[in-house]
């Protein structure tokens, strides 16, 4: 028999996953399939997601962005790292880049040789040998030049600060000149096949009627298919991660850094992101130890400018969707689950959630193995990025408050639990299978909240001392003297790609109700 080929594809819901979804698939399906998108201009979307990790650079070439053009029509920064406040000990600090360490000695890694000669007190902070950290610190940014072969300026790993509704807009132009239709309304109900129970449309608050072979979910935390409709279940995962609430606020621009800062508070932590216009700021914390107002009244007091808004708070569980596709229906964004914004996942799981969809694309007989092996992949994903988040809250040496007494102390995952293990023994990380953060991100982190090895590898000791000083020395010059040569991430952002927004001020902006 022939399989008989989907014919449209709804995506139930805009926003940033809605549009990503809908700029994707109809760059990469082609004209072959109807897409319509419905979204309400009375919904709002959350909007936390303005910081993105190396890989969105792989959607945008599959799209065939200009990089230029993007980030002025989302009044983007770049990134190469995030900072971390006060997480190991009140007053630490350190950053968590992209890109490499110094380069490996032939099979063993860089930082093993660091390891031994931080014991020996004859090393520098591991940042001082990444490009991206030390060009972070000092406010300096360019693109990489493959051309510079090993030079530290050939391995720039950059990601993006942007503003998601900015975002969302742009791939809504670039999606409908490929044909996508957008319906304005909300949807009211779904129905679903009499004997399968598979959804065949979503009907419009208004009567209208919109069929569909396959529905993307795209709803936000109520996931209107996925889950009132479905009945799909979510995993709760918040005796990991005990945060279920978030403030947030744009406050007026400050300094351009192109990193992330992510600062521990009593309760939680509080989110710096800088675009060209605007800087925005959220506090997200557990309302177990702290009440909303002292949230609150928290952000307010540590922002860099005068706030452009009331702050407005959003709800949530940590955790995800017990499967992300059932039967017709592939939840993705906030739809599918939802994993706070500490490492700035949340933009790259909807895009691989797409990449997956793209790979396990079906007939209309849905066929179960190609289901089953996309929730499988997606739950290795989901898990493994909790993990590394749950390490950023576990590996504290804090006691002064019940909230970081609570996360010291609480068990954790047998998969993050062998990380640990592993780490202090003798300094080794290991990345299961497709997982997402590299051995440095987590030596970056085990090392900035003060989790040392015991040991290193033993084949450091096959290279007498002063040589690996002299090799750790040299990879530290180099690297000082190649982000000294770099520009300032204001002026490369000025001269590459301004987005001409007027920098937003609070006098002119009139407060949100």
């Amino acid at each position: 028999m022939q399989p008989t080929h989907i014919q449209h594809i709804v995506i139930a819901g805009g926003g940033t996953a809605g549009w990503m979804a809908a700029a994707a698939l109809a760059k990469l399906l082609g004209t072959a399939w109807r897409i319509t998108l419905i979204e309400s201009e009375d919904i709002g979307t959350v909007g936390v997601g303005e910081a993105t990790i190396p890989l969105i650079n792989i959607f945008n070439q599959a799209l065939e962005l200009d990089e230029n053009e993007f980030m002025r029509q989302t009044s983007a920064t770049f990134k190469l790292g995030i900072e971390f406040v006060n997480w190991g000990r009140q007053g630490d600090r350190y950053i968590h880049g992209f890109g490499p360490l110094g380069p490996d000695i032939g099979l063993t890694k860089f930082h093993h040789y660091w390891l031994k000669m931080r014991a020996a007190g004859k090393a520098a902070d591991l940042e001082d040998y990444s490009i991206n950290t030390v060009a972070a610190r000092a406010h300096k940014f360019q693109r990489a030049q493959p051309e510079m072969g090993k030079s530290p300026l050939g391995e720039i790993a950059h990601a993006y600060h942007f503003d998601a509704g900015l975002y969302a807009a742009f791939l809504r132009r670039y999606a409908e000149k490929l044909g996508v239709v957008r319906l304005e309304g909300k949807i009211g109900a779904a129905t679903q096949r009499p004997g399968d129970g598979f959804v065949d449309a979503v009907v419009m608050e208004d009567g209208r009627r919109v069929e569909g072979d396959l529905f993307i979910d795209c709803s936000g935390f109520r996931g209107l298919l996925i889950e009132q409709t479905l009945k799909t279940g979510y995993e709760d995962w918040s005796h990991w991660l005990p945060a279920n609430r978030a403030w947030a606020v744009p406050c007026e621009s400050t300094v351009m850094t192109p990193y992330t800062r992510a600062t521990a508070r009593d309760a939680g932590w509080q989110w710096r992101i800088p675009l060209q216009h605007r800087t925005g700021n959220g506090h997200v914390f557990c309302n177990s130890f702290i009440s909303e107002q002292q949230a609150a009244d928290t952000l307010m007091a540590n922002l860099d400018g005068p706030a452009l808004a009331q702050p407005r708070m959003l709800q949530f569980v940590t955790g995800k969707r017990r499967q992300l596709w059932n039967k017709n229906v592939v939840a993705v964004g906030l739809a599918s689950g939802f994993m706070e914004p500490l490492e700035s996942t949340s933009i790259h799981l909807i895009q691989n959630t797409i990449a997956r969809l793209t790979t396990f694309f079906p007939f209309t007989r849905f066929d179960d193995a190609d289901i089953a092996e996309f929730n499988r992949q997606s739950d290795f994903e989901f898990e493994r990025i909790r993990d590394f988040i749950i390490l950023h809250y576990k590996a504290t040496e804090r006691t002064d408050t019940e909230f970081w007494n609570y996360c010291r102390t609480m068990p954790i995952p047998d998969t993050l639990q062998q990380k640990f293990d592993l780490f202090r023994s003798n300094g080794r990380v290991f990345r299961d299978g497709m997982e997402l953060f590299s051995e440095i991100s987590w030596v970056e982190v085990f090392i900035g909240q003060r989790v040392v090895p015991q040991g290193y590898h033993p084949l450091v000791d096959t290279l007498p001392e002063d040589r690996i000083a002299q090799f750790l020395d040299n990879v530290r010059s180099t690297i000082r003297r190649c982000s000294d040569a770099m520009p300032m991430h204001a002026d490369y952002v000025a001269s590459h790609c301004a987005s001409g927004l007027p920098v937003q001020r609070a006098a002119s902006l009139p407060r949100a109700a």
